[in-house]
């Protein structure tokens, strides 16, 4: 019988974030503001993001550390388990093994609550009560409202129109963690769809931040990354 996945126990979920910057040659340029097109510091990002994050975002340390409370909600889906592609492999006539993970079987059915749950995480722990967010095909919306649903904050997310209309589960599973507010981008504006668009810009994030200094209200937009 072949041994297709490989699973590890929860005990074994790891204890650090491995940052890929402490081993790359070429170091990222730092982030430019939208208005000066001048690099920023972290100063420039502590009205957008919890200082443990900007943190992150700035550090060339091999190893993050994951915060107990996040690895005890990892434990609610992960780990995920590995398995290895004996059929693709047979298919390719290839020599190498090759594995892939699965990570659909997290509440929201993505990989994206990974990284969902400690953005809330440090968000709560800054004392911010609600995060605005958008979302495309939904996957983002669904895991920021599931992460914001455990720590108690406030979720509002702006939903892509064309998803808004043919995903109709995405809509009821956000609802389900009680997502606080859902407009959606139309194809036809309306006077509040004009005013969404334009806080979803980078530029009008600053502007609106800078007249907003209030920490309770973040504005998250989707990584690029899980």
């Amino acid at each position: 019988m072949l041994n297709r996945k490989i699973t590890l126990t929860e005990n074994e979920i790891p204890e650090n974030w491995y940052n890929i910057v402490a081993d790359m040659r070429n170091k990222p340029l730092p982030p430019l503001h939208p208005g000066t097109k001048q690099p920023i510091g972290p100063e420039a990002l502590a009205p957008l993001f919890p200082m443990e994050l900007i943190k992150q975002e700035v550090s060339a340390e091999k190893w993050i550390q994951i915060p107990d409370g996040v690895r005890d909600v990892y434990t609610l889906w992960r780990p995920t388990p590995l398995y290895r592609a004996h059929n693709f492999e047979k298919m390719l006539d290839s020599p190498a093994k090759i594995y892939y993970k699965y990570e659909g079987g997290s509440p929201s059915g993505s990989h994206k609550p990974n990284t969902a749950v400690p953005q809330a995480y440090y968000n709560k722990q800054e004392g911010v009560k609600r995060i605005t967010t958008e979302t495309g095909a939904g996957q983002w919306g669904s895991a920021l409202s599931f992460a914001c649903n455990l720590y108690g904050i406030e979720c509002e997310v702006y939903m892509v129109r064309i998803s808004y209309d043919q995903k109709p589960y995405r809509k009821m599973m956000m609802n389900t963690w009680e997502l606080k507010f859902m407009l959606h981008l139309a194809r036809t504006p309306k006077p509040v769809e004009v005013c969404s668009r334009r806080i979803l810009t980078p530029q009008a994030h600053w502007e609106w931040l800078s007249q907003k200094p209030s920490k309770e209200q973040q504005v998250m937009r989707e990584p690029n990354t899980p």
